[in-house]
């Protein structure tokens, strides 16, 4: 009688281990769409086939993703709202797409903040970079880590862009976002915000005289077709960021958390060497194929520079002066350590 008790013992004590042991009902195959709105060759597309296969490695294959390029699944802006809810599990989207819901993220729009990449992952994978991720949970995202897109440049189908001078009165698409617009048009352009996805069409049809996007956006969207003057203007570092729906991350076990998280911050260093090798060698290809290329000398940057020093002022104040003092003394960090 005895020994039976101890067996029943054993049992109720051991019942919870054995539990403990067993695979969570939530941990299920599962492949994550992934939207994005440049091609599939392009830093981004190879990017998501990089996480793909680490995320197929971490979990053993219970998840994956499937990248939908192009905007198959919609525009940066249709994406975001897509992932907050729940409709769409992952949104690859540029930084400036994501103002519309945390207005913080202005900062990475300044026109001429960065000089060169290392400035900008200084301040993305530090504390100005986290920071404005936690921002997101609150909106229904979970941004896991930022990529790149790279510097923007400008192109235009009327005349050479060297001075800002030479803005005047070009219709310029830009970004859906306060920031890009008012640096465009206080360049003496006339910003037009348009979802990228219509870019191509308006260029073609001379609907719109140009647009701006770092070189590998230009070549792999094909804008050398309708465009002839490619000016280096370099006006504005692009982030990436990756967001996960919140919803779709709240079902998901720890160790898929933590495998997306890692999966992320891994295929990062991956993408962001892609991106810049491929921006590096496009000026060459592009004027190849048509473009000429414009450069801009030092003295007519900082006349640019000087340009759009109220539009920083003005969004300083929007995204808060700590924050913005923070990313400067990261940024100066750097540039004292590499004179």
């Amino acid at each position: 009688m005895k020994s039976a008790k101890n067996r029943l013992a054993f049992c109720v004590l051991a019942l919870p281990l054995a539990l403990g042991n067993l695979p969570d009902a939530r941990a299920q195959e599962r492949t994550l769409k992934v939207s994005y709105v440049t091609t599939e060759d392009s830093p981004y597309g190879k990017g998501v086939a990089r996480f793909n296969e680490l995320l197929i490695q971490k979990t053993k294959g219970r998840l994956k993703l499937r990248g939908y390029s192009e905007g198959r699944l919609g525009a940066e802006v249709q994406s975001i709202s897509a992932a907050q809810g729940g409709v769409l599990e992952v949104a690859l989207v540029s930084t400036a797409a994501v103002v519309g819901v945390v207005k913080e993220f202005a900062i990475f729009d300044f026109p001429f903040l960065f000089a060169e990449e290392r400035e900008a992952y200084a301040v993305l994978d530090g504390a100005v970079g986290r920071q404005l991720l936690d921002k997101l949970t609150d909106k229904g995202l979970v941004g896991l880590c930022y990529w790149e897109v790279g510097f923007r440049q400008t192109t235009n189908s009327k005349r050479p862009v060297t001075r800002v001078e030479d803005f005047a009165g070009l219709k310029i698409r830009t970004i859906q976002n306060p920031v890009f617009l008012d640096v465009f048009n206080t360049l003496g352009a006339n910003a037009t915000p348009m979802a990228f996805t219509e870019v191509y069409t308006a260029l073609e049809s001379k609907a719109i005289d140009g647009q701006e996007t770092p070189y590998n956006v230009i070549y792999t969207s094909k804008f050398q077709e309708v465009q002839k003057y490619l000016s280096a203007t370099k006006h504005i570092y692009g982030p990436g960021v990756v967001l996960v729906s919140k919803k779709i991350w709240d079902g998901l076990v720890p160790a898929d958390r933590k495998a997306l998280q890692e999966g992320c911050d891994e295929a990062r260093g991956y993408q962001r060497t892609v991106s810049r090798e491929a921006n590096a060698a496009l000026t060459a290809v592009l004027t190849k194929q048509g473009m000429v290329l414009n450069e801009i000398t030092p003295a007519e940057r900082a006349r640019m520079v000087e340009r759009v020093k109220p539009v920083v002022e003005k969004y300083a104040k929007v995204v808060g002066e700590d924050l913005v003092k923070q990313a400067y003394a990261d940024i100066a960090k750097v540039r004292a350590a590499t004179k």
